[in-house]
């Protein structure tokens, strides 16, 4: 059975982790640091008879903007619309209904996400960001 669930205290760190960390957009990022990101999100786990398959967070403000980040589902449950469902249940959860602005970067699931009403920004030329390194 399928559950996908926002409580924090339900998620795996670890295998969080292990998966993030070779992950071309999460690479190398230490187990302290996906609890930070955690615990500076909302997370969404998706469960396969209580096991973790699954994983996404946002980042936001409740009313104005919110980031799609670090979805992802494990390669021994992909291509059975497990990653839809996390979705659909990340975009209906009660906290979140007041966002208006959603965002989000991808190089390789657009075709998941157009599902879901994103699209390239209207306006890019009003984008910007900074990067640091340490």
């Amino acid at each position: 059975m399928i559950t996908v669930s926002s409580d924090k205290a339900k998620l795996n760190v670890p295998f969080l982790q292990n998966f993030l960390k070779d992950i071309y957009w999460a690479a190398g990022r230490t187990l302290e640091e996906v609890q930070i990101t955690i615990d500076a999100s909302v997370c969404f786990g998706i469960y396969w008879n209580d096991q973790q398959i699954g994983f996404a967070r946002v980042i936001t403000d409740y009313v104005v903007f919110a980031y799609v980040m670090d979805v992802f589902i494990d390669e021994n449950h992909r291509g059975k619309g497990y990653a839809s469902i996390l979705m659909d249940a990340m975009l209906k959860e009660p906290q979140l209904k007041q966002v208006k602005i959603w965002r989000l970067a991808t190089s390789d699931a657009h075709f998941l996400y157009k599902k879901f009403g994103f699209n390239a920004l209207a306006h890019p030329e009003k984008m910007m960001e900074k990067l640091t390194t340490i």
